[in-house]
């Protein structure tokens, strides 16, 4: 067996233990059902579309297939986050409220809001990992995302600590997802509003004081009303944080396992970060499946739709039917970030995710050679990571 077999038999290996940790029924199924077609009609679970093109199609198409009706994100999300949060919102609403929002997180002030954000903390892992410290990856994300999300709901004063315990809080929140999730319990949406109305109401401060070098300030002078804002505040809060936090860990291991953390182009600064961060992206796939509820009669890929039918994308089976980590093999068209979505919905925060993970990775590669000394897989989360991840510079 030569050496890029056992790194890609390693890569897989690892991805697949992070997976089965978090979801140990669920995602046996999920890729028994990639062998069964592209599209696969599944009783009490719905539809299945496991091709990337479909996929792309379905989520182009927000007329027939939307995110507000029976058996999509709005039954889960809208008792939580109120009725206008862009995750359950389709048609002309949807529409201005999203044209609105873009303005927010164009790259240039995303890129500043994490370099101003996290010079401090990136400054205190640049000297540990100089130092030949090690390093909990996991933690550390869990801090940095917490504080960037600090920096967007409008917290005035952040600690380690306090970033910390914002992570966990959300974390909480998710984790009473699975891939079975269809809506929460009353107590659910309970547990979730003790969390969410405090930090809106921190939201709401900010947003009142009208200061526009605040995200919530710009949201108000972007046209933004109050609960959108709030809203708005609560959906990044849920979704953006922990994508961010759980990707960069598996980004290094990924890097690891595919034996480039100590290649030249790592050490001499020349590594295509983009394209590093987009193919672990599609390896990881940190939306794992998306709903969507069919409004009109149509056909999919030869299975006949109808209204009321439950659409689920599985994105974990559309992106790993193209292999095993590979920084040299180009995507098709089709699969282009498909992990953030296409078209109406595509990911709203994408420039924020994209500067922030960018801005941690430098630095941590930045130290490079790296080796991984100890690591382990979560159990019972919604998005697979690791429970930590121990790295130390060479």
């Amino acid at each position: 067996m030569t050496g890029s077999q056992t790194t890609g038999r390693r890569t897989v290996d690892w991805e697949r233990r992070l997976y089965l940790a978090a979801h140990p029924f669920a995602y046996p199924l999920l890729r028994g059902l990639a062998r069964r077609g592209p599209v696969v009609r599944v009783p009490r679970v719905g539809v299945v579309v496991n091709d990337a093109a479909l996929a792309r199609e379905v989520l182009m198409d927000g007329e027939t297939y939307r995110k507000d009706g029976p058996g999509s994100p709005g039954d889960l999300w809208t008792p939580v986050l109120g009725p206008s949060v862009l995750l359950n919102m389709e048609g002309e609403a949807h529409r201005v409220l999203r044209r609105r929002l873009t303005e927010l997180f164009t790259p240039s002030y995303a890129e500043a809001l994490c370099a101003r954000v996290l010079a401090e903390p990136l400054e205190r892992l640049s000297d540990r990992l100089a130092r030949g410290a090690v390093v909990d990856l996991v933690d550390t994300m869990r801090v940095l995302a917490g504080a960037v999300m600090s920096e967007v709901i409008g917290l005035e004063t952040r600690s380690e600590e306090q970033s910390r315990k914002l992570f966990e809080q959300g974390e909480r929140i998710v984790s009473m997802v699975s891939l079975r999730t269809r809506r929460f319990s009353p107590d659910q949406v309970k547990r979730a509003r003790a969390v969410l109305d405090p930090l809106g109401d921190i939201a709401a401060k900010a947003y009142a004081s009208g200061d526009e070098a605040t995200v919530m300030g710009r949201m108000r002078a972007l046209g933004l009303s109050e609960a959108e804002a709030r809203g708005a505040a609560g959906a990044f809060f849920l979704t953006g944080t922990e994508t961010v936090a759980t990707l960069v860990p598996r980004l290094i291991a990924l890097l690891h396992d595919a034996g480039r953390l100590d290649s030249p182009d790592v050490l001499g600064g020349a590594l295509d970060l983009d394209r590093a961060i987009d193919e672990a992206m599609r390896v990881t796939t940190p939306t794992p499946v998306m709903l969507r509820s069919v409004h009109a009669t149509t056909r999919l890929g030869g299975v006949e739709i109808r209204p009321g039918d439950r659409v689920l994308i599985a994105t974990h089976n559309c992106c790993r039917a193209y292999g095993p980590f590979d920084l040299d093999r180009p995507d098709p068209p089709e699969l282009r970030r498909l992990w953030f979505g296409a078209g109406p919905h595509f990911c709203i925060g994408y420039p924020l995710a994209m500067a922030e993970i960018r801005t941690v990775a430098r630095t941590v590669l930045a130290a490079a050679p790296l080796e991984i000394t100890r690591r382990s897989a979560a159990r019972r989360v919604l998005i697979p990571t690791y429970e930590r991840l121990i790295v130390r510079a060479l």
